[in-house]
């Protein structure tokens, strides 16, 4: 039977490591939920870097270019981390460079899988019914913050656990830290938008005015998309 497990940070892979599974990155402050927006706004695909200067590198080539650290965006690119930003007409049909202090380095950390896809609120359905198809092992990939723990991606991590776990292909075989983070969110369910007020990126966003982006970032089925990292680049599942 497959197995769920939850690796709570990209410098914990090599411990979780297994090529034979599908690998789940999560970054919902805010990476993954704006890769999500980005497709589902037109974009063609998102190449994720691990560097400013790939980034930079891909823009003077041409490419549209999005760069963010420490949740401010990099001056001299298109975007940043806001979902937001990514609702623009200039970005249909488009290759998109993004580097980003969390996310791209998970999906770096976690090329060499099965397969690599995006896991967000704003995709949260659909991810879960294709999860539950493919009767493969799911490693849920938290992105944190700089290598340390958060709160918001352990939620997302135990919100996907319960969905899939209700399934008997996957009822057997749940690890440890998968029920730690299930846990966590029926322990918070019924006041979650409370419970992430005290997440220290979700703070940190409120302090830079973005708690728009915040309250986007847990809204749930915004979209249908499943990104699947191909070769180098992030595109839509077929």
């Amino acid at each position: 039977m497959p197995k769920i497990e939850v690796c709570h940070s990209p410098a914990l892979y090599p411990v979780y490591e297994n090529t034979e599974s599908i690998v789940v990155v999560i970054d919902i402050l805010r990476a993954t939920s704006a890769i999500c927006t980005a497709l589902e706004f037109g974009a063609d695909k998102i190449i994720p870097v691990a560097t400013i200067e790939e980034a930079r590198a891909y823009k003077q080539k041409g490419y549209l270019a999005g760069a963010e650290r420490d949740a401010v965006t990099i001056e001299g690119f298109d975007f940043g981390n806001s979902p937001f930003s990514y609702m623009d007409e200039k970005i249909k049909g488009r290759a998109i460079a993004l580097t980003t202090t969390n996310g791209t380095q998970a999906i770096h950390a976690a090329r060499n899988a099965h397969k690599v896809v995006i896991g967000a609120f704003t995709n949260f359905t659909a991810l879960c019914n294709w999860l539950v198809l493919q009767k493969r092992d799911v490693l849920l990939l938290c992105a944190g913050w700089k290598d340390k723990y958060n709160l918001e991606d352990a939620l997302f991590a135990g919100a996907v656990t319960i969905e899939i776990a209700k399934h008997p292909d996957f009822s057997e075989q749940v690890a440890d830290s998968a029920w730690a983070c299930r846990y966590l969110y029926e322990a918070n369910i019924q006041n979650r938008f409370r419970f992430f007020k005290n997440a220290s990126h979700s703070k940190r966003l409120a302090r830079l005015n973005l708690k728009k982006d915040i309250k986007y970032c847990f809204s749930l089925d915004k979209t249908k998309i499943i990104p699947v990292l191909k070769g180098d680049c992030l595109v839509r599942l077929d």
